[in-house]
């Protein structure tokens, strides 16, 4: 007598991934985007709920599935009625993922490049902060309609991760908020200077920290910004930001040096005025044991830059003892950009490279004739310093 073929719902109870542990499925499952993960409750009865335990929800405008409209409409009307479903879609999508949830949700994610206006987010985070003991949350929206953080956000105190664009923070919490929060991301985020500088002195945690928004600039200073800061190692700022937050009068150095600080980014920094590069120096000068600086920068195309050479001048005395490696993008060779790098290569006993990317040079000889400069500079180190072209990289 021929024995019976198992059954595919028995094949794959034997496979080598349902043995797994339920913790590493979850796992394997947060790499599919959700509407892949809901998917494998077909495999067989034993997975139809496995995707509802998993603790990383990501919802995007691709998570609804791309129906055609057949009806034929005048194209603004056709676009409106367009956006009005598929954001009901979204959001609907979204309710029911939350509604069959049969475990924790540590992290979750909704950015969306559509010109909607999110109403619904506020009962969506409301029910995260009541419900979840969130870790990571993520909000990336489009510029077109700035989202207004609902209060209830504040109240997510195991949140470690915040990252937040296109969003508003127009009200100061009365209570203190994130406490245990270890990296915050505001990108082009409409916040006051009053409110910022409360969330971040609530933060006692923060580690990484990226600003670039819509500070209000009255009564800000590069020295209320950094005295927040107290534990930070991994910071990166905007120049528009740098532009706010110093004054004409600044003080050579910070009242509370930045001692856990190791990377620094600086982006569209410009020396057309003297604010980003006294940003940049004051922050040089009291951050001691900083070992990556990473510039996106055009450092002044005019020789004969006054304000620059004043600046370097004024902190002649920085001297960055664990300096590892300064890496430049848009890098150009007038004089200020070279005599930036050797105020660097001079002081930094520890430097082992330094990389330009240039948007300037194109012929070798050009790349040649800058590296001969800087060779010659006098240098604390035998840094290693590589000139590259910009589509190179």
């Amino acid at each position: 007598m021929k024995a019976k073929r198992p059954t595919k719902a028995q094949r794959l109870s034997s496979t080598t991934i349902n043995t797994l542990p339920q913790t590493t499925i979850e796992n394997i499952l947060c790499f599919l985007p959700i509407r892949e993960a809901a998917r494998t409750s077909i495999l067989s009865r034993e997975w139809r709920y496995k995707w509802t335990t998993i603790p990383k929800l990501e919802f995007d405008s691709s998570t609804l599935s791309k129906g055609k409209n057949k009806e034929k409409l005048p194209s603004d009307i056709a676009s409106a009625r367009k956006n009005m479903d598929e954001r009901c879609k979204l959001f609907n999508a979204i309710h029911q993922v939350l509604l069959m949830r049969q475990g924790p949700i540590h992290e979750f994610t909704f950015h969306s490049n559509k010109s909607y206006r999110f109403y619904e987010l506020d009962q969506i985070i409301f029910h995260l902060s009541r419900n979840h003991t969130v870790k990571k949350l993520t909000l990336a929206l489009d510029y077109m309609y700035s989202y207004k953080l609902p209060l209830c956000a504040f109240s997510m105190h195991q949140l470690k991760d915040l990252d937040l664009h296109y969003v508003v923070i127009d009200h100061q919490p009365i209570v203190s908020v994130f406490g245990s929060l270890r990296s915050l991301s505001l990108i082009k985020v409409k916040i006051s200077t009053k409110a910022l500088l409360h969330i971040l002195s609530n933060c006692p945690s923060l580690k990484r920290f990226t600003l670039l928004g819509f500070i209000g600039h009255k009564d800000c200073t590069i020295i209320e910004l950094f005295d927040c800061l107290h534990v930070i190692e991994d910071l990166t700022i905007y120049g528009y930001c740098a532009h706010q937050l110093v004054l004409d009068s600044v003080p050579e150095e910070l009242s509370t040096s930045q001692i856990h600080l190791k990377y620094f980014c600086f982006k569209k920094m410009s020396l057309d005025g003297n604010h980003h590069l006294t940003f940049l120096a004051i922050l040089l000068k009291c951050s001691p044991n900083l070992e990556h600086i990473v510039l996106e920068a055009e450092l002044g195309y005019n020789d004969e830059n006054e304000i620059y050479s004043g600046i370097l001048e004024k902190y002649s005395d920085v001297w960055m003892e664990h300096l590892k490696e300064l890496v430049i993008y848009y890098f150009n060779n007038s004089k200020p950009s070279m005599e930036f790098v050797k105020f660097i290569i001079s002081r930094s006993p520890k430097l082992k490279k330094v990389l330009l990317i240039s948007s300037v040079v194109h012929e070798k000889d050009e790349e040649l004739e800058m590296l001969k400069v800087l060779l010659q500079a006098p240098r604390v180190s035998p840094v290693q310093i590589v000139v590259k072209k910009y589509d190179e990289t």
